[in-house]
């Protein structure tokens, strides 16, 4: 007599999956953008040293990377103890920096080619000889804007 039948049968409907691959995709494209590659791998010691006026400089994609150091205990025995300076994945002699920095700013838009800086990330216990030897060689490639990577902190740490 009633007008309305129960199911008792009736499940459960199924999840509806249709919008799952876009989510999958936002997601990908997602991770795609915000993922920064290592650049290259460090094969000197690189402890910075600390200093109290420190300033972060803002746009990365204008700084060319040169680094000093001791090398690494894997490439002690082929290199030796002494601080070598290591442009992108190699190491190199002071005198191969000019070429460097013309190669690596050849590499950028010309918009960028004039404001490029270099910073040096010199290890605190790096001989002064041998940041001169690039400095030289910055000065004759005309690349006057050098920065020194540093920590922030106490600077008389520095001293040992």
């Amino acid at each position: 007599m009633s007008k309305f039948n129960k199911k008792k049968d009736a499940a459960l409907p199924a999840v509806n999956t249709a919008s799952l691959p876009d989510i999958v995709f936002m997601l990908l494209f997602f991770f795609m953008t915000v993922t920064v590659m290592k650049d290259s791998t460090l094969k000197v010691e690189n402890v910075l040293p600390n200093a109290t006026e420190v300033k972060k400089l803002e746009k990365k994609d204008r700084i060319i990377y040169i680094y000093v150091g001791k090398p690494t205990r894997e490439y002690e025995k082929t290199y030796g103890t002494e601080s070598k300076i290591q442009l992108n994945d190699k190491f190199a002699q002071a005198s191969e920096v000019g070429d460097y920095i013309l190669q690596e700013r050849a590499k950028k838009p010309q918009e960028l080619q004039d404001v490029l800086t270099t910073a040096l990330k010199v290890d605190k216990n790096a001989n002064m000889g041998i940041i001169s030897d690039i400095k030289q060689e910055l000065r004759k490639v005309n690349a006057l804007k050098v920065n020194y990577t540093t920590y922030e902190g106490d600077a008389f740490k520095n001293i040992q």
